[in-house]
């Protein structure tokens, strides 16, 4: 008896009817995705913008006080109006320096149209100058060439490198400009550089401890890190045999990585597919009915590729994440029709009359849990904010894909089948079968005690549901798991002279520009204004301060090369070590760190850190960061100190440093047109950012005085946002899921039912989690999301059959239970397909696995939970929800 939800028109009876065309389409397909994977590149991460505007402000005669009255107070007026947009200020004797920080993925021209706007008819003393200056972070360094000599000074061996080096390097398609660094040391007083280092302030640079030039290549915000790196190697290694006076040493670059964590990807990529089909033969008990399974896999992939090369998509971190989580998924739309075709040709139907009844079935179950996975990740593309723009690519490419897979399905499945599908002959079942069978018995008898004690079973689904809650707390709460490089940053400042204010340097953190090395310091005209040379001075003391911090570096057994530059951000004052640890190590590079920081030694009135490098680069150096805001500067200094003396206390916490705070400080830092006292501090191992912000943000709001506010900065503010952004995608996903199911069912049953049974795998999950230590942020977060899609599949299966069997006149118990009987099969199948083919990512191999794993156990634990909870949950909540919709059922029945 055909179900009344049975479309007039079907799909799969149509590709059945057209056997040479389904399979001509599809081996289009394949082609056409051939061609579009060998035009996807490869990246870290996903482009995101992170636009930035400097609104920089000089005037003549103006002391500390009057510059703040004049020029700071001013412009923060006219720039806090900027809707979606942070403005943050360093105040200094007769200059001013704004950052307007943008939300990720706003254009940057339109930033910089907003900004400009906001100033017109801003009031400021006469003869002041006012330069807005536009940076998109992701104009980062690619690749930077440390340049020695044996024979050659280092002023000898700047000029072939700007009259034959730097300006081919200049052509390479994606490089936004090419800086030499280094030229501090023979740089004359009051000199020009050359217009190709206009923008490029004075730096000194050493290699292993000794003095060298640098040749550093900017790529375009556009540019693909790996293509442009690959260009300029090609190009070194072309040009260097024409200078043999000059060794080229590949000083600092993220190409390295990104081929090792993209590499090992598509390893665990490959991993998973081999494991998902290799459960998949003792299930199906024939190679050919496998065979076909597997199909679906590649096919899926491929037409997943043409998706991601229509909308410029990279194979990077997250969409390669997102390909091998779907593996289980896209084969288990096609084992649940070939299972369910394969059941209807051993019952002695011909098979085209098989496959149509067969897909026929399964249709209305293998397209809700499809449409119900895309309607769980439109929120996260949708949402925008750090979640939607950091995870587009992956919401997109997991519903291409279950797309693709559900077309497959649909339609080159079932053909295969009559093709190549032949009833078995009878033969002795395997130890495996044997052991399904006996283990489908046992299951019965269960089902059969649970429909008879349904609220002992809700119960038990209520506890695993406290259960899982009361593990959260638990769990270490974070914001990007610490990827385990093997390289870092020590960064150094020193402090600038008590003397004039018009040596000191703006404070690091108040720079956005993404160049480390060679900032950008066009947008501080307070080196220009200088009529001598006193950044050489203070360069040469940063030299001094690299001397005493390299020998303990390199002393490390793991550390292999240290690439220093004084100068960074345009700061003659600050200082960054590059460190680069060997390949083979047998520790972590947190463990480095932790060495590295405990062997530097103390310096006067230098302060020193130890630093990731960032997996986004976003303009914030220390993982947790707070700002006190208010306007009376003595009180803020004072609340500063107060808690930098609580929070040294805190055990996790290293490197704590309070910016602002000095009585006798030479400059005033402002937030959302306030004053502003910073706290910064880093993360010891094993210790996660999430509980640590709690607990700094507690101590802090018991100090808090009247007038004085708290802000929470950098990635500690990241923390709570995706935290927020979850929520709310959590719930619009709930909701396209509802608005699925009635469409599909009708009413109101089913989808309360597949609902309800979706906290079951809370408990799975936090499980994982808890054991591996893995924090619960926004990899795992996305996970449980991804959860939502998988696990009404279950629930899916068992209902719809249970449905059909009604209809053909069973009663509700009989037809629960003999559901059980035919589902548990392919439920057990497709579950441990999913299970298996993420088991390469929740082992965590290679580089990356820091980002892979959490979400791999995270669906692991909850996929393996719900599975079991479901087979005896689902029917009882079926059969309790029906009680309460009798009357309805009944109408429905006759």
């Amino acid at each position: 008896m055909q179900s009344p939800h049975a479309p007039r028109w079907n799909l799969s009876h149509w590709a059945i009817d057209h056997p040479r065309f389904t399979i001509g389409f599809w081996l289009a397909i394949a082609v056409a995705g051939l061609l579009a994977f060998i035009s996807l590149k490869y990246a870290l991460f996903p482009e995101v913008s992170f636009p930035v505007v400097i609104v920089q402000s000089s005037g003549s005669g103006l002391d500390l006080a009057q510059t703040e009255q004049k020029l700071t107070i001013p412009l923060e007026e006219k720039l806090i109006t900027i809707a979606d947009a942070d403005v943050q200020s360093s105040t200094y004797p007769g200059q001013t320096v704004a950052s307007v920080i943008f939300l990720m993925g706003q254009s940057l021209e339109q930033a910089t149209t907003a900004v400009e706007q906001s100033l017109q008819g801003v009031t400021l003393p006469a003869g002041s100058e006012i330069t807005v200056s536009p940076y998109n972070l992701n104009e980062s360094v690619a690749v930077t060439y440390a340049v020695a000599s044996e024979t050659l000074s280092l002023e000898e061996m700047a000029e072939p490198l700007r009259q034959e080096i730097i300006p081919k390097l200049q052509n390479i398609d994606g490089v936004l400009r090419v800086d030499l660094l280094g030229d501090a040391n023979f740089r004359s007083p009051g000199v020009k550089a050359s217009a190709q280092q206009t923008i490029n302030p004075p730096t000194l640079t050493r290699h292993n401890g000794q003095d060298v030039l640098a040749v550093q290549v900017v790529k375009t915000a556009q540019a693909n890190t790996l293509e442009v790196v690959d260009l300029v190697e090609q190009l070194i290694a072309a040009q260097a045999p024409s200078l043999p006076q000059l060794q080229f040493i590949e000083a600092e670059t993220t190409a390295g990585y990104i081929r090792e964590a993209t590499q090992a990807t598509i390893e665990a990529l490959l991993g998973a597919i081999i494991l998902a089909v290799l459960i998949i033969y003792p299930f199906l008990r024939s190679g050919w009915a496998t065979l076909i399974s597997a199909i679906a896999i590649p096919l899926s992939l491929l037409g997943t590729f043409i998706v991601m090369a229509a909308l410029d998509f990279n194979l990077e971190t997250l969409t390669l994440l997102a390909l091998a989580l779907i593996i289980g998924i896209v084969v288990d739309d096609a084992i649940v029709d070939v299972e369910n075709i394969a059941r209807h040709i051993e019952a002695g139907e011909p098979p085209k009359r098989a496959a149509k009844n067969g897909t026929e079935e399964i249709g209305l179950t293998v397209s809700a849990t499809t449409f119900s996975i895309v309607v769980v990740f439109l929120p996260i593309a949708l949402l925008g904010g750090t979640l939607g723009e950091f995870f587009l690519p992956f919401a997109v490419t997991v519903s291409a894909a279950v797309m693709v897979s559900l077309l497959v399905a649909r339609t080159l499945s079932p053909v295969l089948t009559v093709l190549w599908l032949r009833p078995q002959p009878q033969r002795s079942g395997s130890w495996f079968s044997r052991g399904l069978d006996l283990l489908g018995d046992r299951y019965q008898q269960v089902l059969a005690w649970s429909l008879g004690h349904r609220w002992w079973i809700v119960a038990l689904a209520l506890a695993s549901l406290m259960g899982g809650l009361a593990i959260i707390p638990l769990i270490p709460q974070g914001f990007i798991p610490t990827l385990d490089r093997g390289e870092f940053n020590v960064i150094f400042q020193s402090a600038p002279p008590k003397i004039a204010g018009a040596l000191s340097a703006p404070p690091s953190e108040n720079n956005s520009s993404n160049s480390n090395e060679g900032g950008t310091g066009g947008a501080f005209g307070w080196i220009d204004q200088l009529a001598t040379n006193p950044e050489a001075v203070l360069l040469r003391r940063g030299r001094r301060v690299a001397e005493e911090l390299e020998p303990p570096i390199l002393a490390n057994p793991t550390v292999t090369e240290t690439f220093t530059v004084v100068g960074t951000q345009g700061n003659p004052l600050q200082g960054k070590i590059y460190v680069k640890l060997d390949g083979d190590r047998q520790v972590t590079t947190q463990t480095v760190q932790t060495e590295v920081r405990e062997a530097l030694p103390e310096i006067p009135r230098v302060t020193t850190r130890v630093e990731n490098i960032l997996f986004v680069q976003t303009g914030d150096d220390t993982p947790l960061k707070l700002a006190l805001l208010g306007n009376d500067l003595d009180v803020l200094q004072a609340t500063g100190k107060a808690l930098e003396e609580k929070v040294m206390a805190l055990p996790g916490l290293t490197q704590i440093s309070l910016t602002g705070a000095e009585p006798d400080s030479t400059g005033i830092l402002r937030l959302r047109g306030q004053r502003a006292v910073y706290l910064s501090a880093s993360l010891l191992p094993n210790y996660a950012l999430g509980d640590l912000t709690q607990q700094v943000t507690a101590i802090a709001e018991e100090l808090l005085p009247a007038g004085v506010e708290l802000s929470v900065q950098g990635e500690s503010a990241r923390v709570g946002s995706v935290f927020r952004e979850f929520a709310l995608a959590f719930l619009l996903s709930l909701l396209g899921m509802a608005v699925i199911f009635l469409g599909l069912f009708r009413r109101l049953l089913e989808p309360m039912v597949v609902l309800l049974s979706l906290p079951l795998s809370i408990v799975g999950a936090m499980v994982g989690l808890l054991v591996t230590q893995s924090e619960f942020g926004m990899i795992s977060l996305i996970g449980l999301i991804f959860l939502l899609g998988l696990l009404d599949k279950n629930a899916i299966l068992l209902i719809d059959y249970a449905n059909q069997l009604r209809h053909q006149g069973l009663s509700r118990q009989e037809a629960l239970l003999q559901t059980g009987h035919i589902r548990l099969r392919p439920i057990l199948m497709t579950t441990s397909s999913t299970i298996l083919g993420m088991l390469p990512l929740a082992l965590g191999w290679g580089a990356g696995a820091e980002l892979r794993q959490p979400m791999a156990i995270a669906i692991i634990g909850g996929l393996f939970t719900s599975s079991v909870l479901s087979l005896v949950v689902v029917p009882v909540l079926y059969s309790l929800l029906d009680d309460v919709w009798g009357r309805e059922a009944k109408s429905e029945k006759s």
